[in-house]
């Protein structure tokens, strides 16, 4: 399976017989410019808000996966659990989506916009994951520390850091969001080297926990 980084949330995976796109964001409202002609068989929203459900960006005539439930397209596994934006039950950003993507034999988990820890309940859930998408910025959501105790309670192989400050982010919007490299000290990998996308199969997953930065 091949993973690319489209910015933000938003995440491209290529799977043998279907590939799939989360949280597409309005180039408009994130400054960041969403790539061209992105194509895929299914897209994943994990929240209503402009940066994360821009389904228009997405290319072909994909399946649409949002909230809560299971599904099942094109030999894809996906579900989505219901969770919160923010860590007063919603009551602050409302609620959040985050879906465990199961693609060529790999368990994916996309955490959306997270805003608070896990309960026990959740993390048996959410149990056997293999790559973890995370966002680590702060604020708008769980920051570098929580979301390093997030990763030590799922126990995920890869993880995916994003939903973090940019230079081409809206410098209105996100002004508040950490900048990566707080993550990256939090967790002790300041040493990580960026790299443009991910190729990774169930057997080349590597024995011990490791951050993978995507351009």
């Amino acid at each position: 399976m091949e993973i690319r980084y489209l910015g933000h949330s938003s995440f491209f995976l290529k799977g043998k017989n279907a590939s799939v796109v989360t949280d597409p964001y309005n180039s408009q409202m994130t400054g960041l410019k969403f790539p061209k002609h992105i194509e895929a068989d299914i897209v994943t929203i994990s929240h209503e808000h402009q940066d994360h459900n821009d389904t228009g960006a997405v290319e072909g005539s994909p399946f649409i996966v949002r909230g809560p439930g299971e599904y099942e397209i094109r030999g894809v596994s996906i579900i989505g659990v219901g969770l919160y934006h923010d860590d007063n039950k919603g009551e602050i950003r409302g609620k959040n989506t985050v879906y465990r993507i199961e693609i060529d034999g790999l368990a994916i988990l996309h955490l959306g916009d997270l805003g608070h820890e896990l309960t026990s309940e959740d993390i048996d859930l959410l149990d056997g994951i293999d790559i973890l998408m995370i966002p680590v910025g702060g604020t708008f959501t769980i920051g570098p520390s929580q979301a390093d105790h997030i990763i030590s309670e799922i126990e995920p192989s890869i993880v995916l850091p994003m939903h973090y400050q940019r230079p081409s982010l809206n410098g209105g919007a996100f002004k508040e969001l950490l900048d990566l490299s707080a993550f990256l000290k939090e967790i002790g990998k300041e040493s990580v080297i960026p790299q443009p996308k991910l190729l990774i199969t169930h057997d080349k997953l590597p024995p011990e926990l490791q951050v993978v930065v995507l351009d």
